[in-house]
């Protein structure tokens, strides 16, 4: 068996990275996928595909439809999405993608610190399982594939 996980979150650091270095080194059956990390593309994709816009609202207008495109087929095909919520960044894309997750019955894994915990407790109760790190999240899904 292998799983399918969707990693929602922040695009400005590593942390996608450490949990693909860590599935492989734990030899887990994982393919990962999420949004768009090339910030820039992400950005642009819209004029990229529907040509140059007549102002920065309709600019993102256009990339947000694409992008959403992406994250829509992407989740749908996801067995379980992990959803990092970290404090140095806002974090509407997150959010957003764990509401879509926890809305169309996906597993949810939230990582968060303690120190979300009151702001992030409606979207907690809707995850499957709420951890600290992204260490715990893929502890737990190496127990999915335990004997």
């Amino acid at each position: 068996m292998e799983l399918t996980v969707y990693l929602a979150g922040q695009i400005h650091d590593d942390w996608r990275e450490q949990i693909k270095s860590q599935a492989k080194e734990m030899n887990l059956p994982l393919t990962f996928v999420g949004p768009m990390e090339d910030h820039e593309r992400s950005d642009n994709i819209g004029e990229e595909i529907l040509g140059k816009q007549p102002n920065a609202i309709f600019k993102d207008e256009a990339a947000s439809s694409i992008n959403n495109l992406r994250t829509d087929i992407l989740i749908n095909k996801a067995d379980v999405v992990v959803a990092l919520f970290g404090e140095k960044y806002k974090q509407w894309n997150t959010a957003m993608d764990a509401a879509r997750a926890a809305s169309l019955h996906k597993p949810l894994i939230l990582i968060r610190p303690e120190d979300l915990h009151h702001p992030l407790k409606e979207l907690s109760s809707k995850a499957s399982l709420v951890v600290e790190t992204p260490q715990q999240a893929m502890q737990a899904l190496s127990y999915i594939f335990e004997n």
